[in-house]
């Protein structure tokens, strides 16, 4: 049996996943926008044997321009460009199934895997929030379980355009003047509640056949949707606690829908601040703290729980009477796991704000490498993660920090690779079979012969 081994993906966001990072004397507010730090990002995660990288999008503009650095490159076109900037690590890239096509978006994906060599994933979104809706000309989002119909059916039409062409379609006979196979190319012929797409791909299938399928959400829909298609699962929990039932719940679900669970992989985020010493990482997650303006994170609280501006005072804890979870069509699981931290903890408003300040409701943890390692890999170890989304504070900086002194402890632990070795897919390096061609008949078993009558 192979040894079981940790998963890292290295989540990358701007200046670092801490709201106020990008005011630290060190950082460049204008790296959001400039190829070179994602570059060096990139490299670093390389260095650091991650399996991946990935990249949050959304068709919207995030925010207000006073918080944080505001807008991003649109992380296809960007992950094409790290493409070429690196040799092993898998390239995630957000894409929503609410305001896209499947035909455009199959191609693209299907473009980067082919040029990264198989390294392409698709953190598949089905996009909350009204800003998003009124961008396509829509008057509100979609209610939460028709996002996640329209996602189901959009998966399914990708993975038939995905498998449009045979692998063996490109028959390349100079001598015959043949290039190809018509008949081992199969037409979409998709006609559904949301989706009619008549034709093949106009790609040849990829190295992988499809990128590595990738799902966020773990509301109830979420996870049924997770269970179907998903391979691997970027959550938020709180405590060791939360992630053992979220992990069981859908390693249980996915074998339900008849799938292999080790064939799903969980891994939460965590938001590392590393110092030499206890004192000194307290010290720098201070730092941080500090340098939160909280005028610009009660709007956003106030967003996230759809309360009417001005209701949320910054030292009493939020109202008792908050909507209840059945009445939020935007982001469930988000909100259910913020209002359960208020209440868990008792926090006031400006507690709560500099809570969330460093990742948005994952996982913060200010120690040294080792309180860092020994965290990984107790929930690595008990049942509650395959792996870890690490989001660094400020970046580059926390990549360095937990490149250079957390993963020699993982690696010295056997938890981690400690070189990637001969190239391989993205889907190789989580441990995925190369999925089969939904149109290609297996060939039947060959019979048994009959034994010899004595």
């Amino acid at each position: 049996m192979t040894e079981r081994r940790l998963h890292l993906n290295a989540f990358l966001m701007n200046t670092g996943h801490h709201e106020a990072s990008w005011r630290l004397p060190e950082s460049d507010p204008y790296a959001h926008v400039e190829l070179g730090h994602y570059v060096h990002l990139a490299r670093i995660a390389e260095r650091g044997t991650f399996d991946s990288l990935f990249l949050a999008d959304g068709p919207q503009l995030w925010g207000n321009l006073a918080q944080r650095p505001a807008g991003a490159l649109e992380p296809l076109t960007l992950l094409t460009a790290l493409a070429t900037a690196t040799e092993h690590i898998g390239l995630i890239a957000t894409a929503s199934t609410s305001y896209n096509s499947p035909y455009n978006l199959a191609r693209k994906f299907a473009s980067l895997d082919i040029i990264s060599g198989g390294r392409a994933g698709w953190n598949i979104v089905t996009t909350a929030g009204a800003e998003a809706a009124r961008n396509f000309g829509l008057d509100a989002e979609p209610a939460h379980a028709e996002r996640y119909a329209r996602a189901a059916e959009f998966l399914d039409v990708a993975l038939k355009l995905w498998d449009s062409w045979e692998d063996d379609a490109i028959v390349a006979d100079k001598a015959a003047g043949v290039w190809g196979d018509d008949t081992r190319v199969h037409p979409a012929r998709h006609k559904g509640r949301y989706f009619s797409v008549e034709g093949a791909l106009n790609v040849p299938r990829t190295p992988q056949g499809y990128p590595l399928l990738v799902q966020a959400g773990s509301s109830e829909d979420g996870k049924e949707f997770a269970a179907r298609y998903a391979e691997a699962v970027f959550t938020a929990q709180q405590t060791i606690e939360d992630a053992q039932a979220f992990y069981a719940d859908l390693k249980s679900r996915t074998a339900a829908a008849g799938r292999d669970p080790g064939h799903i992989k969980v891994l939460p985020g965590i938001v590392p601040v590393i110092g030499s010493t206890e004192t000194e990482a307290l010290a720098a997650e201070q730092v941080l703290e500090d340098h939160i303006v909280y005028a610009h994170g009660v709007g956003r609280l106030e967003a996230l729980l759809q309360l009417p501006p001005g209701t949320l005072e910054l030292d009493a804890e939020p109202p008792s009477d908050l909507p209840p979870e059945s009445v939020i069509e935007g982001a469930k699981s988000r909100y259910t796991l913020v209002v359960e931290l208020a209440r868990r903890e008792r926090l006031t408003v400006r507690q709560l704000i500099g809570r969330l300040g460093g990742g948005r409701g994952h996982l913060t943890f200010a120690g040294t490498p080792e309180q860092v390692a020994d965290a990984i890999e107790q929930w690595f170890t008990h049942g509650a993660a395959d792996g870890f989304n690490i989001m660094p504070a400020v970046l580059p900086s926390g990549l360095d920090a937990f490149v250079d002194h957390v993963v020699p402890l993982l690696r010295a632990r056997g938890l981690l690779r400690e070189e990637y070795g001969p190239r391989q897919t993205l889907r190789e390096r989580y441990g995925l079979p190369r999925p089969a061609n939904q149109y290609v008949t297996a060939p039947a078993p060959a019979p048994t012969p009959a034994l010899a009558q004595v």
